[in-house]
């Protein structure tokens, strides 16, 4: 599968990671919350910004992939912003995540 989500699911030990604005945070602290079998373990590996701005928890907000955000509205924005925030003040920021270029094959 694509996405950060088989790695960093929070599964066999390993760590809970989730993207929210373009920022990957190890959330392992919160496992309870975002690991197996927590209320928002849906979000783990994965980019979690749709889901959160909308307050969703609807699969389809939840992306492996890049979601460029850009057709959040204004009060979606703050929404995930609040959360940016929380996170930053209570998980590690372990890097960016950035847009995977496309590589077709010639074959």
């Amino acid at each position: 599968s694509s996405g950060i989500n088989a790695e960093y699911g929070g599964t066999d030990g390993k760590p809970v990671c989730i993207a929210v604005n373009f920022v990957v945070y190890d959330a392992t602290k919160g496992k309870n919350f975002y690991g197996p079998g927590g209320p928002y373990a849906m979000l783990a590996g994965r980019d979690g910004s749709r889901a959160l701005a909308k307050m969703s928890l609807d699969a389809s907000d939840v992306k492996d992939g890049w979601d460029d955000l850009s057709d959040l509205t204004p009060f979606q924005r703050d929404s995930l912003s609040e959360w940016e925030m929380k996170f930053q003040t209570r998980y590690t920021e372990l890097g960016k995540l950035i847009k995977s270029r496309e590589v077709e094959s010639e074959e």
